[in-house]
């Protein structure tokens, strides 16, 4: 395609919205995903640390 002005390539011959709202949508999953699964693997960690401490506390007790 050729566009003759910026407005006309924001435009995308009419599907514009749709060019661009897929491409901040892809955006939004690459920039979140990770964070999310940051999270994630965090909270395993921590519930593994837990655990262990509560099996670490039970043997030197008994």
């Amino acid at each position: 395609m050729n566009w003759g002005s910026a407005t006309d390539f924001f435009h995308m011959g009419g599907y514009g919205l749709y060019v661009w709202g897929s491409y901040g949508l892809g955006l939004a999953v690459f920039v979140i995903e990770p964070l999310l699964a940051r999270g994630r693997h965090r909270r395993a960690l921590a519930a593994l640390h837990d655990d262990f401490d509560d099996e670490l506390n039970d043997e030197t007790q008994a």
